[in-house]
C-alpha cells in the first residue's frame, strides 16, 4: 500500500512541474535593427549605400519606390504555453536616400500603444518619406504569424 501511494505522489508531483513548465512564455526575436553604437557611425549628408552597407550591413527589405530608402525589421512574439504566438513589439530603423545614393534621413520607430511613433531622428530634410510604408509595416502590428513571414 506504501509503495503504491508513493508512485501516486511521484506522478502527481510530476505531472505539476509539467504544468508549471507549460505556463512559461516563449519568447522570439526575429529579424535585425542595428544598434545604436552603429548608426552614430553613419554621418547624414555623408555617407552613401556602400558605406551604410559596409557599417551595419544590408537590409532585408528596402524602399518600395525607386530604392529610396532601407529598412531594417525586427520583431518580438510570446507564446504562453499552448497558445499561439502573438508580436508584442516591433521596431523599425529607416535610412533614407536622396537620387545620388547618399543619407538622407536616419529615424528609429517603435510602437507605443498601437501608435508608430519616432524613436529617434537624425534628418537633413523635413519631409519624411516612405511614411506610408511604415504606416502599413506598422498597421500589421498583431495581424500575422512568424511562420507566415518565412513562407
Amino acid at each position: 500500500m506504501g509503495r503504491i501511494s508513493m508512485a501516486f505522489r511521484l506522478s502527481l508531483c510530476s505531472f505539476a512541474v509539467f504544468l508549471l513548465a507549460a505556463c512559461s512564455d516563449i519568447t522570439r526575436t526575429h529579424g535585425y535593427v542595428p544598434p545604436e553604437a552603429d548608426l552614430e557611425q553613419i554621418v547624414v549628408g555623408v555617407d552613401t549605400k556602400d558605406t551604410v552597407g559596409e557599417v551595419v550591413g544590408r537590409p532585408s527589405t528596402s524602399g518600395i519606390l525607386a530604392d529610396s530608402g532601407w529598412y531594417y525589421v525586427k520583431s518580438k512574439f510570446v507564446a504562453y504555453g499552448l497558445q499561439e504566438r502573438k508580436e508584442v513589439d516591433r521596431e523599425v530603423v529607416a535610412i533614407s536616400f536622396d537620387g545620388d545614393g547618399v543619407v538622407e534621413n536616419i529615424e528609429r520607430f517603435g510602437l507605443e500603444q498601437g501608435r508608430v511613433v519616432a524613436i529617434s531622428r537624425r534628418v537633413t530634410d523635413s519631409n519624411i518619406k516612405g511614411v506610408s510604408f511604415l504606416r502599413q509595416l506598422f498597421g500589421s502590428f498583431g495581424n500575422f504569424t512568424a511562420d507566415q513571414l518565412l513562407n
